[in-house]
C-alpha cells in the first residue's frame, strides 16, 4: 500500500470529524491523493480551518463543511446545499465520534445517549443524505470508522463499544444492499492510535497497553489514513463489506 500519487484525483470527499486527530489525518491524506475534501466540523470551526490550511499548504484543495450530524434534518439540508455546489460526492468517511467513558453502573443516561446519537445516529444521517446521490450515478464509496472496542471487551466504554459494534454490523448489511447499485461500503477499525485515546492515557496504563500489542507501539494517524485511502480508491474496487483492522496486532 505504497504512496501512489493521484489515486483520488477528481473525487469529492466528505470526512466527518476532520477538525482534529484521525479525521484530520484522513482529510490530509485524501487531499494529497488529489481529492477535493470537505472538512466537516460540528463546533470547532477554528480547528477545521487549521485542517484546511494544512491541506492547502500541502498543495491540496478543500472547503469547510459545518453541521451537527445528530440533527437529521440539518444534515439533509447541508448535503443538499453541498451537492448544489459540486454535483456529486464520491466518498463519505464517517469518522466523527465521541466517547464518554464510565463504568456501566456509574454511567449517566446522558452519557449513553450522547455517544449513540453521534456515533450511530450521526453516521446514519450522513449515509442517508449521501447515498441517494450516489445511487443516481451508480458509484460511490462509504467508509465507516469503527474501533477495536466494537469487537473486543473495553471496560468503562460500554456506550462507545455498543456504538462501534453497531457501526460494524450496520456496515455489513448496508454494503450488501448498496453493492449491486455500484456503491462500496467498508469499515476501518483502528487500534490504539497516538492521536486518539492512547494520547490521553496514564503513562503506566499506556506501557501496559503497548506490551499487549505485538508491534509494541501505538499506531500513528497517518498509518490509518493510508488504509483509508486504499479503501476509498479504485485499488479496493472488489472489496465490499469488509472490516479492515489497523491495530498492530492488538486484536489477535
Amino acid at each position: 500500500m505504497g504512496d501512489i500519487p493521484g489515486r483520488l484525483v477528481g473525487k469529492n470527499a466528505v470526512v466527518t470529524g476532520a477538525s482534529r486527530g484521525l479525521g484530520r489525518a484522513i482529510a490530509l491524506a485524501f487531499a494529497k491523493e488529489g481529492a477535493f475534501v470537505f472538512v466537516h466540523y460540528q463546533q470547532r470551526e477554528d480547528k477545521a480551518e487549521e485542517t484546511l490550511r494544512e491541506i492547502e499548504a500541502a498543495g491540496g484543495k478543500g472547503a469547510l463543511f459545518g453541521v451537527d450530524i445528530r440533527d437529521g434534518r440539518a444534515v439533509q439540508v447541508a448535503f443538499a446545499q453541498l451537492l448544489e455546489q459540486v454535483e456529486h460526492v464520491d466518498i463519505l468517511v464517517n469518522n466523527a465520534g465521541i466517547c464518554r467513558d464510565q463504568f456501566f453502573l456509574m454511567m449517566e443516561d446522558e452519557d449513553w445517549f450522547d455517544v449513540l446519537d453521534t456515533n450511530i445516529h450521526g453516521m446514519y444521517h450522513c449515509c442517508k443524505a449521501v447515498s441517494r446521490s450516489m445511487l443516481a450515478r451508480r458509484q460511490g464509496v462509504i467508509l465507516q470508522v469503527a474501533s477495536i472496542a466494537g469487537t473486543h471487551a473495553s471496560p468503562g466504554q460500554s456506550n462507545y463499544a455498543a456504538s462501534k459494534g453497531a457501526v460494524i454490523g450496520f456496515t455489513k448489511t448496508l454494503a450488501a444492499e448498496l453493492a449491486p447499485k455500484g456503491i462500496r461500503v467498508n469499515t476501518l477499525v483502528p487500534g490504539l492510535i497516538n492521536t486518539g485515546m492512547a494520547a490521553r492515557m496514564n503513562h503506566r496504563i499506556a506501557r501496559q497497553k503497548k506490551d499487549m500489542i505485538p508491534l509494541k507501539r501505538f499506531g500513528e494517524a497517518d498509518e490509518v489514513a493510508k488504509a483509508a485511502v486504499f479503501l476509498a480508491s479504485d485499488e479496493a474496487s472488489y472489496i465490499v463489506g469488509t472490516t479492515l483492522v489497523v491495530d498492530g496486532g492488538l486484536s489477535l
